[in-house]
């Protein structure tokens, strides 16, 4: 089963872009009571979790899915820690967005509407970056009110910065935060909410 298969003139054309295809959408993203995390591990031993709040998405009635990542939202709790993320890995004035789309299966999705717990295993591809790859994501989909859906990461999605020409930027942080080592291999996991478009 297959289901879900980066200032200014950029962000507000890509936020014309998902604004007309929500007016398609057959589910829209609550983005108040959605979000995606991910995890750094620096000097070999000590992890932190970080998310990006900001987000914009839908499933269309065609089963096309997308989720678009506002990477200038980036929270570790820490403001020098954002900003250099910001500017020295995701280099957010020239790619401030990244997007997670992929084909959802109608049927899936029915099954979960109805109150089924659904869990599959698809392809999705992820832009960021300038670079593109299609990753594996293992997905818990259920039905949380007749009109609501959840969507959850059954288990984390493994992103490389260097997969995504973000290596250099991963060194850039390392150096001018003074650590031995912050890991390359990061793992992500996703919260989101949609509502069902009247």
């Amino acid at each position: 089963m297959k289901l879900l298969q980066t200032f200014h003139y950029l962000v507000l054309g890509a936020v014309l872009l998902v604004s007309s295809a929500m007016a398609q959408a057959d589910w829209e993203l609550d983005s108040k009571n959605s979000t995606i995390n991910f995890v750094s591990i620096k000097n070999n031993s000590v992890a932190e979790d970080h998310s990006f709040p900001s987000l914009e998405g839908y499933i269309g009635a065609a089963g096309n899915a997308q989720v678009t990542i506002n990477l200038e939202s980036v929270q570790t709790m820490i403001d020098v820690r954002n900003e250099r993320m910001r500017e020295m890995l995701f280099e957010t004035v020239k790619f401030p967005l990244a997007t997670v789309s992929a084909q959802v299966e109608p049927g899936v999705l029915a099954m979960a509407a109805e109150g089924g717990v659904v869990t599959v295993e698809l392809p999705v591809t992820l832009s960021l970056h300038g670079q593109e790859k299609v990753l594996n994501a293992q997905l818990v989909i259920v039905a949380i009110s007749e009109n609501r859906l959840r969507v959850l990461s059954a288990s984390p999605l493994l992103v490389n910065a260097a997969d995504f020409d973000l290596a250099a930027g991963v060194a850039a942080l390392q150096k001018v935060a003074g650590l031995q080592a912050i890991s390359t291999a990061v793992p992500v996991t996703l919260q989101l909410q949609f509502v069902k478009v009247p």
